[in-house]
């Protein structure tokens, strides 16, 4: 995957339907989530689509998330707010400003809110997951 600030470039000088291209190309470089990973217990709570969020811990104690949804914009979402928080040590997790580095995509007035509405309950879910990691 490009890095956030190269996605977000490209995205700019886009019309709408290459954003949603765009954002369906970078669903599909996400890293396969295992189906045994998606449970009940992995699932958001809150977004139209079902999108499953897996913490692993890596041996130097920084977290990697795997995560999939069934909808294909939606793993897009899921892939740019990784771009933020991906093998970065819990405690930077915690104190990253997930909605800042997502703003200039301007989502909400980029995509319907159903697939919008999961965003912060997905950012939440991971802020607990590092919290639970620090200190």
């Amino acid at each position: 995957m490009t890095n956030l600030a190269d996605i977000q470039e490209e995205y700019q000088f886009l019309d709408a339907d290459d954003r949603y291209r765009l954002l369906i190309d970078l669903g599909r470089t996400l890293e396969p989530m295992p189906d045994a990973l998606k449970t009940d217990a992995t699932l958001v709570r809150g977004c139209s689509a079902a999108v499953w969020v897996y913490p692993t811990v890596l041996d130097d104690g920084r977290l990697h998330f795997l995560a999939d949804s069934n909808a294909a914009i939606t793993k897009g979402i899921i892939a740019l707010v990784l771009q933020t928080v991906q093998d970065q040590p819990p405690a930077a997790i915690a104190a990253a400003d997930i909605e800042d580095a997502l703003a200039p995509f301007d989502l909400r007035n980029q995509l319907s809110s159903n697939r919008t509405q999961g965003i912060p309950n997905m950012i939440a879910l991971i802020r607990q997951t590092a919290g639970r990691y620090t200190g």
